[in-house]
């Protein structure tokens, strides 16, 4: 257990940001994803989020990295170095496993680096049962894609940003943000193993019901809302991250490290409040 003096270790953990272009006439020109975590759970109970979860051992063995297409090792290293011996793919990999248990969405494509078209019937049904056997621990994810001809396909994220929780909280993650286009062949749903709502909004609506009090969020949904709000529509939000680098750190990297004396409550998104 951790005590004031020795903060407990953050954990490697990678989410989700979906995103799609809002239908025309609607109020603002991106929507986004959200989930919101069951009251019960340990960590956020309650709370609006992005999906998303720790980084596994498996997401970071061999036979997992040998499953990506899209992305080297090496050139994640670059992305995000220094991980204590974690392979920094690992996060791509945990990105991937996460979208498909918490919104069904898998980013997949073949042995020849075709993207998969789930309005196949048969890659539907390969992808439905794919979800259910790794949710019920039958096989790991490289594993389960091996057995449909398949391999994670990363070139549908696109690096985000980077929170780590405050050393005040008891359980602590660091954990990384990844951007990804809904893909035109599937849809996210809802799946209540860990959530108990889940649906499409304006990221400035959600940011402006955050400030109001009428859902709740920590830094990485109310920043990542305020954030993408910003963009006048997608292909300007995926363009953006082009690059490869995250355009903003937690905020808790600043009170942690070298901003203890920011006052982030005053320095909020101000034209969306």
């Amino acid at each position: 257990m951790s005590t004031a003096s020795t903060p407990a270790i953050p954990r490697p953990a990678a989410s989700v940001v979906i995103v799609r272009g809002a239908p025309p006439g609607g109020a603002e020109p991106l929507e986004v994803w959200m989930i919101r975590r069951k009251k019960a759970m340990r960590f956020l109970g309650g709370y609006y989020a992005f999906p998303g979860g720790r980084v596994d051992a498996g997401d970071g063995a061999p036979e997992a990295l040998a499953a990506c297409e899209g992305l080297s090792a090496d050139s994640a290293e670059r992305i995000l170095p220094g991980h204590d011996g974690l392979p920094a793919l690992a996060f791509w990999v945990t990105a991937v496993r996460e979208l498909l248990e918490e919104s069904g969405l898998l980013l997949a494509c073949d042995a020849g680096g075709r993207p998969i078209d789930a309005r196949r019937p048969a890659t539907l049904e390969a992808l439905v049962r794919l979800r259910k056997d790794l949710m019920a621990g039958a096989a790991s994810l490289p594993a389960l894609l091996a057995r449909e001809g398949w391999r994670c396909d990363l070139r549908g994220l696109r690096y985000l940003s980077h929170f780590i929780t405050p050393a005040s909280s008891p359980i602590r993650f660091t954990a990384r943000f990844f951007l990804c286009r809904v893909p035109d062949d599937q849809a996210p749903a809802l799946f209540t193993e860990e959530s108990s709502e889940a649906f499409w909004i304006h990221p400035g609506e959600g940011y402006r019901r955050f400030m109001a009090g009428e859902m709740a969020m920590a830094e990485p949904a109310e920043y990542g809302l305020g954030y993408l709000a910003q963009f006048a529509s997608l292909d300007e939000l995926w363009a953006a991250h082009a690059d490869g680098h995250h355009k903003f750190h937690g905020v808790s990297d600043r009170m942690d490290i070298a901003w203890a004396d920011f006052d982030w409550k005053a320095n909020r998104f101000r034209d969306l409040a």
